[in-house]
């Protein structure tokens, strides 16, 4: 499990296709403290570590997707030099600083707009219309391996939420968020409380 507070941009170095799509990712994290197995949140996709090692001072670790996984995320628009959001994975008695996130994408968000507010960004963002019911003012939602809370809904004719979350600088500064532009695609996990509580309302 993850928190949605990234740690680390790591940046695509090679991708190759040999059954799966296997990348290769450099990082901060020390290759050393990289465990074989472990999973890793990478901009919101847990993938998990094949390989790992160092090259000329660079640390780097090695990651295959699925045919599933890139039909269900934006993972297969990234190229070599794409920066991308990195978080460990969650240790017994870590702090929680975001919200509980499993890594499992539900679907793509689209980026509608971008305004500065000072310091800080406001985004609006489209929430697809089979994940729209699950976003709510105040509630949690994940975006690229991003926690962040939804300060407001708006519901479209056609089933789409757009959604505006507040983006201060820190989290500008040490996340992706800074490439995105209106249009592109966001990895979106809804809240796993959303998920359960829309499953019991359902069933009454």
């Amino acid at each position: 499990m993850f928190t949605g507070i990234v740690t680390d941009i790591g940046r695509v170095a090679a991708i190759r296709t040999d059954g799966d799509t296997v990348l290769t990712i450099e990082t901060a994290y020390p290759a050393e403290g990289i465990d074989l197995g472990a999973s890793i949140a990478c901009s919101g996709v847990c993938l998990t570590v094949t390989e790992k090692g160092q090259e000329k001072g660079v640390n780097w670790f090695r990651v295959a997707a699925s045919a599933e996984t890139l039909s269900k995320t934006s993972l297969g628009g990234w190229r070599v030099g794409s920066r991308i959001n990195l978080e460990r994975a969650l240790r017994l008695g870590d702090e929680l600083g975001g919200h509980l996130m499993l890594g499992h994408v539900d679907g793509i968000a689209r980026l509608v707009s971008v305004t500065p507010e000072g310091d800080s960004h406001r985004l609006v963002v489209q929430a697809p219309a089979d994940l729209a019911r699950y976003v709510a003012p105040k509630g949690s939602v994940c975006l690229d391996g991003i926690s962040l809370t939804v300060n407001a809904v708006e519901d479209r004719p056609d089933g789409t939420a757009d959604f505006g979350i507040n983006i201060v600088g820190h989290t500008w500064t040490h996340t992706t968020l800074a490439d995105r532009r209106p249009g592109d695609g966001l990895n979106m996990e809804i809240d796993v409380l959303a998920r359960y509580v829309a499953r019991l309302t359902a069933r009454d």
